[in-house]
């Protein structure tokens, strides 16, 4: 069965229902059917990858069609083990000295007391590498929230996407951007950073140092 998703005259209807109902009022046929459609709309069950993969088994255009689309399911993984792991943040800068990646495997307070250095007006990017283990993740966003002196100076969301289980890790690199200049924007700040998804799920949180400086050797 198809579920068309409710339009803005369907809720009205379904508002407009709920009213005369509690009213005593009655509605004309044509009106009920399109309020009957409305509040019967649900958000389709989650299910889980297995689920999926054994949905029609006897279509075989549907399964290589999921298989395309899933890959294969991966060899099973410790239940203990996280289903995303954020392993690596990397700032790629063409113009830095060398490479400026944060190791998200292992003591995360480190981080904070080793500044990520970037000098201003220079363009780079952020790549987001992460393991997806046992079911499908949706919506997975990384935030990042800066702060200077205590305060909120800049808040950034970057959408990662949706993906599938796989054995390799994937890799997302946001669009460029470029440090801003001047004498009042060098100095040291630090940064939160959040990766979550769709279902308010936590899967890393952490917080690093960042210095803008106006030459890379200062």
């Amino acid at each position: 069965m198809t579920v068309r998703k409710r339009s803005w005259r369907q809720r009205l209807w379904a508002q407009l229902y709920i009213m005369a109902d509690k009213e005593g009022v009655t509605l004309s046929l044509e009106e009920e059917d399109d309020a009957d459609v409305a509040l019967a709309y649900k958000t389709p069950a989650k299910k889980s990858l297995q689920e999926i993969q054994q949905l029609d088994p006897g279509d075989e255009s549907l399964r290589k069609y999921k298989q395309a689309l899933l890959g294969t399911i991966p060899a099973a993984v410790d239940a203990s083990v996280p289903n995303v792991q954020v392993t690596k943040l990397t700032l790629m800068c063409e113009q830095a000295p060398g490479p400026i990646t944060m190791d998200l495997t292992g003591d995360l307070e480190v981080l904070q007391s080793r500044p990520f250095v970037l000098k201003e007006g220079v363009d780079y990017r952020v790549k987001v590498s992460f393991k997806v283990n046992r079911e499908i993740v949706c919506g997975l966003k990384c935030l990042h929230l800066t702060y200077r002196r205590g305060r909120p100076v800049d808040r950034d969301v970057f959408m990662v996407g949706s993906y599938a289980p796989r054995a390799e890790e994937y890799e997302v690199v946001t669009p460029a951007e470029e440090v801003p200049r001047g004498r009042l924007v060098r100095g040291s700040y630090r940064v939160r950073s959040l990766v979550t998804d769709d279902d308010k799920t936590e899967h890393l949180s952490w917080e690093w140092g960042l210095c803008i400086k106006k030459a890379w050797e200062d």
